[in-house]
């Protein structure tokens, strides 16, 4: 099986928006995640979290607020990219929860030795 790494993209505003949601809303919203958690099953390895407040560490020493809109992580395993995408499919991160919503799947390189 191969690792893939899940990266969620939303607009700063729509993050901020999610934030500021009733707690009871908040949790209306996880059901779906959970749902799709439950479909993935043993292949989604860490249902991973929101992220904010990310900072860019440059090589000259500078640090800067990240401009990179990304919203939140998971980490699935597959037999390859087709099947890891579609896990992916009816995600609530892309079935209208915001127009600026996407999201990225990467698989992730074995490194010898580790």
């Amino acid at each position: 099986m191969k690792k893939f790494l899940v990266l969620y993209h939303a607009p700063v505003d729509a993050m901020a928006q999610t934030m500021n949601v009733p707690p009871e809303q908040q949790a209306e919203g996880m059901k779906a995640w959970m749902q799709w958690a439950q479909k993935c099953g043993d292949k989604l390895v860490d249902m991973g979290s929101p992220l904010v407040n990310g900072q860019q560490l440059k090589s000259d020493g500078s640090i800067t607020n990240s401009n990179k809109e990304v919203a939140g992580y998971s980490m699935l395993q597959a037999e390859n990219m087709d099947e890891a995408k579609s896990l992916m499919e009816g995600h609530p991160h892309i079935s209208g929860w915001h127009p600026g919503a996407f999201i990225e799947v990467h698989e992730t390189m074995a490194i010898p030795g580790m």
